[in-house]
């Protein structure tokens, strides 16, 4: 039960700001230098399928452990970490292959996923605890 609730807790932090980072931080920089690659509409599914199986492989590799370990500064540290590598794969790669794709697109959104996914992390297995302690 322990780990629904760790899930769900850190599903909602981490949709909840991601919703405002990509609004507010993320849609200006895309409309300044891809805007003629940006779609009317978010593609929903594929938008949950990649939430649902981010926010598992974050509990998965660092949440549950550091849960389990009663380290929280570990699920902060380890989720930065995990943060920089899959937000970097994205942004380098296409850095690397497409035309337009801006260094400050990169940097901003690797900063955004390393901060948001080492965030998340660490408020889920915090909250956790003191909903659910021992």
């Amino acid at each position: 039960m322990r780990i629904f609730v760790l899930y769900a807790i850190t599903a909602v932090i981490f949709l909840g700001l991601d919703a405002v980072g990509l609004s507010k931080i993320m849609r200006p920089l895309f409309e300044t230098y891809i805007s003629n690659m940006l779609r009317e509409n978010v593609q929903l599914v594929a938008a949950a399928v990649f939430y649902l199986l981010y926010v598992a492989g974050l509990l998965y590799f660092v949440s549950v452990p550091a849960l389990r370990d009663n380290t929280p500064t570990m699920a902060l540290l380890n989720g930065a970490i995990l943060g920089a590598i899959a937000y970097g794969t994205f942004e380098f790669t296409a850095f690397s292959v497409l035309k337009g794709w801006h260094w400050q697109m990169v940097a901003t959104d690797v900063t955004w996923g390393t901060a948001l996914t080492g965030f998340s992390a660490w408020a889920g297995v915090m909250l956790t605890r003191w909903l659910m302690p021992g």
